[in-house]
């Protein structure tokens, strides 16, 4: 496996909201004292901020939950430094009032909001992937144009505009709110790399990922463009790898999946994504789940969307997370569960161990009412 050393070893490192309903203290089990209120949400946010994580990922489903862009609209002003990484469907929202909504979510974040692009089905809806892929498509390069243009003029198979952007203009420069992306079908890979800044993947081997990486670069070339790589996976740390990997068994020690699993309640459980996550846990893993030194994928098990997490002790997640960065991840989003307490210990034991750094700034993405010198920054290739 060829590995890329990063020349700045700087990472965006981020947490998890509940939005979605689904931290509890034993996976598998709804937990009512956890479970996705606005309450809750808030106080998983104003943690992650106080922590000093760089960014958090807010998710979306048509479930029980909470809606991301009131939601974020709302922690624009309980936050002091976090960015929000708000998770947007295509199609939901009529594409011009789209990027109008997420333009003043952005002025009231001051520049603080990240966009998780996805592609989804709509709720209660069955779509062919070809009109997915080419509706998220079309409407990312609406936004782009009603953010960097004096007009939004597009003729696409499902959007067709010609209306002024002026009222839709972001605060951050240099095109708007930074995109992630994530999905492993071909026609996901490539909305990312014609459209999108970030793509995001989940835990896969070592050897995986460096080949996803060197096939979205090569895509994203096609279209003269380059961006760069995530990983969203979960983490438990403790003070020995012995604690850490017991609790992993601990977490999962109500777990029947003969009962009702919850995984399947999810709008995403029979996803592409979601059944690579157990073959990958069926075909390699050992008697214990692990795929690989200090890959888990036993919480794959219980929960839906991302299926392994990094365990052992702060040594060993930071020598995990560093293995990742050569290869050239650029941002984390984790998670662990309870995700309040979780989130506490990895900022005790791992955070103050990396150099952190938000890729919006890395980027480049200046507000426009505080013009800065962008840090200079290319992506890994």
């Amino acid at each position: 496996m060829t590995q890329i050393r990063t020349e700045a070893r700087a990472v965006e490192v981020a947490w998890f909201g509940d939005l979605c309903g689904g931290d509890t203290q034993f996976l598998g089990v709804l937990d009512n004292e956890r479970r996705s209120n606005y309450k809750h949400c808030r106080n998983i946010v104003r943690t992650a901020d106080q922590l000093g994580y760089n960014n958090i990922l807010l998710p979306t489903s048509y479930m029980v939950g909470q809606e991301v862009i009131p939601f974020a609209a709302a922690m624009s002003g309980q936050t002091e430094q976090i960015n929000l990484l708000a998770a947007l469907r295509m199609g939901e929202i009529h594409p011009p009032m789209l990027a109008r909504h997420i333009t003043t979510l952005d002025h009231m974040l001051e520049g603080r909001l990240t966009v998780n692009i996805l592609n989804s089905d709509l709720p209660g809806m069955k779509e062919s992937s070809d009109l997915r892929y080419k509706r998220c498509g079309e409407a990312v390069e609406i936004l782009k144009q009603a953010w960097t243009q004096d007009r939004i003029q597009f003729e696409g198979e499902c959007y067709k505009f010609d209306l002024p952007a002026d009222p839709v203009k972001p605060y951050q420069q240099n095109g708007g709110p930074l995109l992630y992306f994530g999905g492993i079908s071909d026609g996901s890979k490539e909305v990312c790399a014609e459209h999108c800044d970030v793509f995001l993947m989940w835990p896969e081997p070592e050897q995986n990922i460096a080949e996803t990486i060197a096939d979205m670069s090569r895509r994203a070339k096609k279209y003269g463009r380059e961006i760069d790589f995530g990983l969203r996976i979960h983490v438990i740390v403790r003070e020995t790898e012995d604690e850490a990997r017991a609790y992993a068994k601990h977490i999962m020690s109500k777990f029947d999946g003969e009962k009702l699993n919850l995984k399947y309640r999810t709008q995403d459980s029979g996803s592409l994504g979601v059944r690579r996550q157990d073959e990958i846990r069926e075909q390699m893993a050992d008697e214990e789940d692990f795929v690989e030194p200090h890959l888990w994928t036993g919480i794959g098990r219980a929960r839906s969307g991302c299926g392994g997490a990094i365990v052992g002790n702060p040594d060993q997640v930071l020598a995990k997370m560093e293995r990742y960065m050569d290869m050239g991840i650029r941002a984390f989003v984790l998670s662990g569960y309870p995700l309040i307490e979780e989130c506490n210990l990895f900022a005790r034991y791992v955070l103050p161990q990396l150099p952190t750094q938000k890729l919006s700034v890395l980027q480049g993405r200046t507000p426009a009412q505080e013009p800065e010198t962008p840090l200079t920054y290319q992506p890994l290739r």
